[in-house]
This record gives structure tokens, sequence and C-alpha cells, in this order.
């Protein structure tokens, strides 16, 4: 099922996990705390401009994270929460891995990006166990941060590898956090989950009208 809006766009081609990590780093407001989790999300820090100001927060305990380190930057003690060598800005500081989630669990993050097995329409999340017996449940700090953070961001796949939506009515896995979503980014669609609604930004690689017959919510054109 689906109604329109207006603001919306398509592209031919599925984004590429560069595309998404560009698209979220430009939608992150100037000035911003930012938590990024581990994976995808990881990547957007290549993104950010100096110009944008954005601080970047790990949960094991460090502000003013750079981008992924390469090649002589990577230095093995200087890590993110997913143990990915990163580098530091000017100004960076570091501090115990209470007081990192003392910010998280306060409100002091203004934007969190995360990884996903599942979103409901009603932004419910489910990132840390899929429940599959023999699976290691990770669930880290996402808890802390998908409540609080004054807003939590989505990048997934969109489909599993067998065709289903993650983008579902309603969870089928371990919960996460409760209508903590706000935002999705996926390589065929971008969504804002406003009022228990379901608005799709843009397409990529897909119509709507194929989009809105896959997924199992209901679907608004535009943001």
């Amino acid at each position: 099922m689906s109604t329109e809006t207006t603001n919306f766009s398509t592209t031919d081609a599925a984004l590429t996990r560069d595309e998404m990590a560009r698209l979220v780093a430009a939608d992150i407001p100037a000035g911003a705390f930012v938590n990024l989790g581990i994976g995808q999300p990881t990547n957007v820090s290549n993104f950010l401009t100096e110009e944008q100001g954005v601080t970047l927060h790990t949960e094991n305990g460090m502000l003013g994270m750079g981008p992924v380190a390469t090649g002589d930057d990577i230095d093995e003690d200087l890590i993110n929460a997913g143990k990915i060598p990163v580098t530091e800005l000017p100004g960076a500081s570091y501090f115990h891995h209470a007081d990192s989630f003392a910010m998280m669990r306060g409100g002091h993050l203004d934007v969190c990006v995360l990884g996903a097995f599942q979103v409901s329409g009603a932004g419910d999340l489910a990132n840390w166990h899929t429940g599959a017996p023999g699976a290691i449940p990770a669930v880290g700090g996402a808890m802390d941060l998908a409540i609080g953070a004054k807003a939590t961001w989505v990048m997934m796949g969109l489909f599993t590898k067998t065709g289903e939506s993650k983008l579902v009515e309603a969870l089928s896995y371990p919960v996460t956090g409760l209508g903590c979503v706000s935002r999705i980014y996926t390589e065929s669609a971008i969504f804002e989950l406003t009022d228990s609604k379901v608005f799709v930004r843009s397409t990529h690689g897909i119509s709507f009208e194929e989009l809105a017959e896959r997924l199992p919510v209901e679907l608004v054109r535009g943001a």
C-alpha cells in the first residue's frame, strides 16, 4: 500500500556502501556529537568534512575520532569500539568506559548511526541478536545509544539473502529499543519514520511501486 507526498528522488542504480556513507555524513548537522556503530556506520567517518565540525564519540572512551586509519597511520592501540584502527583529530580526548556510557545514557549525543537486523515501521530496533540457536549475542552499547541519543539512524541492507525485507511490520528478533529509529539508509531506499508513518525519501535501483509491493509496511512517497 502507498500514499504520496513530495520531495522524492530516484536513481537507476542501488547505492554502494560508500555512497550510503556519504549521504549519511551529509545529513549530519554541523557541530553535532555523533556515535557511529560497528560495521557500515564506521565508514561514515571517512566522508565528514572539516567544515561540518562534527565530533565523533566512541563507546570505548574517545571524543574526536577521525577517519579510519590506513597504512602508516594505523596505531593498534588506537581503535574504535569495533576494534577498527582509527585516527584522532586535534583536541581528541580519552576517558573511562563508564564516563563514555554516561554520555550515551545522559542524552549528550545528537545522533547515533547503528546497523540493524530489523527495524519496524514504528521505529522499533533489533540489532544485537537474531535469536538463532548458537548465535553469539552482541549488544555492546546499542541499547544505551538507541534510547540515549537525540536521533537514532540505521544503516543496513534492505533485504536478507533470501529476499525478505528487514523493514518489517513488527520485530521477530529480540528488541534493542522501542520507537527509537527515525531514519533508515539502505542500498535500495532511504526512509524517514515519523508519526508511525514510513516515508520514502528516495529509491535506488528499484521503483517506488516495486518497493511498495515487496515491503510489508505502508509507504508514503516523499519525506
